[in-house]
């Protein structure tokens, strides 16, 4: 484990949500967002509404700019988010979690505590100089985040369908060639 499973699962669920509006898009519907919040384990207060996921989808552009930035400028958008919330870190546990932190309310909006918990875990990121965990897809075509939780820091495509895409055009790329060659 690179990071505590907070920081980790907070970093996996603002990439899903980041990623989930790119084709082929899977965060659209009320229905998509109730399968993200079971997905990646969230708590609290659901409205189950239009406009949650309005707000909630409405965070994409924020997420990507923080997951794409460099440290300092990762840093100030941190600062400004948790000052915006007005976060109070506080510890917390809950079935089937151990302690880990909430920096709002549980009834906070969704929005609210996905906003939040990125930010909180960004500050590990950021505080252990482990940006380079977070890097755009390797694929020319596809503009994903990359989460690299892997020990040597080998994951390069934002997920399975890119990294097969890749190496189908390899594999093409190498047998025409070696009939060239031939």
């Amino acid at each position: 484990m690179v990071f505590t499973h907070d920081t980790e699962g907070a970093l996996q669920s603002a990439v899903a949500l980041v990623n989930g509006g790119e084709p082929p898009v899977t965060i659209a519907t009320v229905a998509d967002l109730d399968a993200f919040f079971v997905e990646h384990a969230y708590t609290g207060r659901r409205d189950r509404t239009q406009a949650e996921l309005s707000q909630v989808l409405g965070l994409r552009p924020r997420l990507r700019e923080l997951l794409t930035a460099d440290r300092d400028s990762a840093a100030g958008l941190v600062n400004e988010m948790l000052a915006t919330a007005g976060a109070v870190p506080q510890l917390v546990r809950h079935p089937p979690e151990d302690w880990h932190i909430h920096a709002v309310p549980t009834d906070a909006p969704f929005a609210t505590r996905i906003l939040v918990e990125t930010a909180m875990a960004m500050i590990d990121v950021i505080r252990d100089d482990e940006l380079s965990r977070l890097t755009v897809c390797a694929d020319s075509d596809c503009v994903g985040i990359v989460l690299d939780l892997s020990r040597n820091r080998s994951r390069r495509y934002c997920s399975t369908t890119c990294s097969n895409r890749n190496a189908q055009a390899a594999h093409r790329a190498r047998r025409a060639d070696q009939a060239s060659t031939v």
